[in-house]
């Protein structure tokens, strides 16, 4: 198998997961991502698939994910408070960041740039180049866009323009403390997978463990998503953060002006289950996410692939994100592991493509309604 120098764009979980794999097999591979201090404590919690418990063992970091809380059934509640249906259907969460800093510490640090911000993608021949906003450029052998939601890859793999659809809704989103939960929503909430619906909304919440990966009762954390409509001619309005920034699709914990959290904690307090709105009030900053959708029409161009979000952007309703990327990283490297470089692109896509189009098709059944 000849050694391919391989440039991976943004360097989240897909991006780490199909470079471990590709170093593995003997490849040179670099990982440009934009951040200049890395991405840990970006994430909340996650319900790891079957894909995801793959690829760790394939890499030896099958212990990240035995670093998790289970719970031990799934309730619904009313509005009241009052748990209207119980499920006995355990099931393990884990914490992104921690399961990102296990993932990461497996890729040596010459091979991740930080602060290096991707502008695009181009080929010719038997090479492929990243192109850098400082005006710097990566030959490779091949490219890889594992730049997520904003992937800047998509249109040079597509040939066309490739926006993002916004789906109506957006996720508000805390990771609170154990410790800081009144005793009664914490009587109600921890160790289960709960759920509020409501006309066009839903809350949803879980334990994970505690940022160093502690599984001890009170030093773990609880993690909620809040999803709710907002309109998209004011969408610009709700991502615009405290220093009067307007983001294009998230704003990160402490970016949100403190009249919006005030806000939120008010609407909790009107609209939710006190357990509910009371997890809601424990987070000191609240951090939202907008939801979009985006299919790519293909997923490799000659040298040049999509991997993950750049390709599919899934709603977090599927709970299967990271298993697609996982998925997606692993089928990328068993062809390439058979193939010459183009023909192992074209056989990853055709692998791939249908996997994609089903899951983002459930994603958007499971959130119809919502937007």
């Amino acid at each position: 198998m000849r050694r391919l120098r391989v440039a991976v764009a943004g360097g989240s979980l897909g991006g780490l997961l199909a470079a471990i794999l590709l170093r593995q097999d003997g490849h040179e591979v670099r990982v440009f991502e934009r951040s200049a201090h890395g991405l840990e404590g970006r994430g909340a919690g996650l319900v790891p698939q079957r894909e995801v418990f793959d690829v760790l063992r394939r890499i030896g970091a099958e212990d990240a994910v035995r670093v998790g809380v289970v719970a031990r059934d799934r309730i619904t509640l009313d509005r009241a408070g009052g748990i209207a249906h119980r499920q006995a259907t355990p099931q393990m969460q884990v914490s992104w960041d921690y399961l990102y800093h296990a993932v990461r510490t497996r890729l040596e640090d010459g091979d991740y740039r930080l602060g290096r911000t991707v502008q695009g993608a181009a080929q010719s021949g038997a090479e492929a180049v990243l192109h850098f906003t400082d005006g710097s450029s990566e030959s490779a052998d091949l490219v890889l866009g594992a730049d997520g939601l904003g992937s800047v890859v998509r249109e040079a793999v597509t040939g066309l323009p490739s926006p993002n659809r916004y789906a109506g809704y957006v996720a508000w989103r805390g990771l609170v403390p154990e410790a800081g939960l009144p005793a009664e929503a914490a009587e109600t909430l921890l160790d289960r997978f709960a759920f509020y619906m409501a006309p066009r909304s839903q809350i949803l919440g879980y334990s994970v463990t505690g940022p160093g990966g502690e599984m001890k009762p009170g030093l773990r954390r609880y993690n909620w998503v809040w999803y709710r409509p907002v309109a998209s001619g004011v969408l610009a309005g709700v991502l615009t953060d405290a220093s009067g920034l307007a983001h294009p699709y998230s704003l990160s914990p402490g970016q949100l002006p403190a009249s919006r959290t005030a806000a939120l904690r008010e609407d909790g307090l009107a609209l939710l289950p006190p357990a509910f709105a009371a997890a809601v009030a424990s987070e000191p900053s609240p951090f939202i996410q907008a939801i979009f959708d985006y299919e790519a029409p293909r997923m490799a161009s000659g040298r040049l692939a999509l991997l993950g979000d750049a390709a599919f952007v899934v709603r977090p309703h599927t709970a299967m994100g990271v298993a697609k990327a996982a998925g997606d990283a692993m089928a990328l490297c068993a062809h390439l592991g058979r193939l010459p470089p183009e023909d192992a692109l074209r056989a990853y896509e055709r692998e791939r493509m249908p996997v994609g189009t089903a899951i983002a098709a459930y994603g958007r059944r499971l959130g119809a309604g919502l937007g």
